[in-house]
């Protein structure tokens, strides 16, 4: 609704995670700079789309920023041979965080483990190393539906899973 107020307030609570998500997949600092400027001119243009639904707003807004992310990898193949990045310290977090954070790796490594080798290996792909669904289908040697088909019900598994 175009409320500078709230949008400051989401801007504060959620823009370490997407910036992550943009550092994760670009591999560049100054490039997920750029992306997380990109990702907050979406949102504050396309606020009205998000519909309440079973998943959360942090979902919603960590998949724009992700999509922006890929797009922009993409955009940048043809013209070359990426160059890569150094390793990018982050500042580490807390104690307690690191806890929480090992105690939801461990779940959702147990949850990958119940999925078949191949379908694991595709979901970490798309969705912790940021690779395409072409690219996944390619590797996997299955057609580009399949691949959808197989990310599609294999996140539902994981969400069965995690909900136990």
């Amino acid at each position: 609704m175009r409320d500078r107020a709230a949008f400051d307030a989401l801007y504060r609570a959620t823009s370490a995670k997407l910036f992550g998500v943009c550092l994760r997949v670009l591999k560049d600092r100054g490039e997920a700079e750029d992306a997380l400027q990109d990702i907050y001119v979406k949102i504050w243009n396309r606020a009205d789309r998000f519909a309440v639904t079973d998943s959360s707003p942090i979902s919603w807004l960590v998949a724009i920023a992700r999509n922006h992310a890929i797009d922009l990898l993409r955009a940048r193949r043809p013209s070359g041979d990426l160059e890569e990045a150094g390793e990018i310290a982050e500042p580490s977090p807390g104690p307690e965080r690191s806890a929480l954070a090992a105690s939801e790796a461990r779940r959702i490594d147990r949850c990958l483990e119940e999925l078949d080798p191949a379908r694991a290996d595709a979901v970490r792909g798309a969705y912790m190393n940021g690779e395409s669904y072409e690219e996944l289908a390619k590797r996997h040697n299955v057609p580009l539906n399949t691949m959808r088909t197989w990310l599609r019900r294999s996140l539902i598994k994981l969400r069965e899973c995690l909900q136990r």
